[in-house]
């Protein structure tokens, strides 16, 4: 696909968490029964619950890390926490899925705010197992910095949904 047209490079993800990179391994993200597809809308209500997640790949000796961020966080407008963890697993065995990984940051279901935000899934292919230690903090996670920390080279595969706030909530600011 075109760099013009990849989804990731128009949603500006590539740029914002990512490198350019090339995927190479299939991720599939569902909520209940909506699988997520990169620029698709998601309400708060259906993200509450943490994700099934799909890891492909052939040999069940590689394993994987997966990194799911914010990178609008508190507001698009000024995303001074960007970016925010929302969930990191790793040691994903090839073929399966999240649940087969070693969870290291509990999935925190998004409660965006102000405006649209995007919420990234980042897959990443592991050298080998390996200790991970959680960061002290969800806010201001870097992915870059974080897959050059664990030596995890460019991602394998990505995908992102936009949400934001549920109309009705919250009612009027005076």
């Amino acid at each position: 696909m075109p760099r013009d047209r990849d989804p990731l490079v128009v949603g500006r993800v590539v740029g914002d968490v990512l490198e350019p990179f090339t995927r190479s391994i299939s991720l599939r993200v569902i909520y209940t029964c909506r699988e997520v597809s990169n620029g698709c809308e998601l309400r708060p209500s259906q993200v509450v619950n943490q994700p099934r997640v799909e890891v492909g790949g052939d040999d069940l000796r590689t394993f994987y890390t997966l990194v799911m961020v914010d990178p609008d966080a508190p507001s698009p407008s000024d995303p001074n926490l960007r970016e925010y963890l929302h969930w990191l697993v790793t040691d994903i065995p090839a073929t399966t899925g999240a649940t087969f990984g070693q969870e290291i940051v509990c999935y925190e279901s998004p409660r965006p705010s102000m405006g649209i935000h995007r919420f990234v899934f980042v897959l990443f292919r592991q050298l080998g197992r390996q200790t991970v230690y959680a960061p002290g903090w969800r806010q201001n996670f870097n992915t870059r910095d974080f897959a050059e920390l664990y030596n995890l080279g460019l991602p394998v595969a990505a995908v992102y949904y936009n949400c934001q706030r549920e109309t009705g909530s919250g009612g009027r600011r005076r």
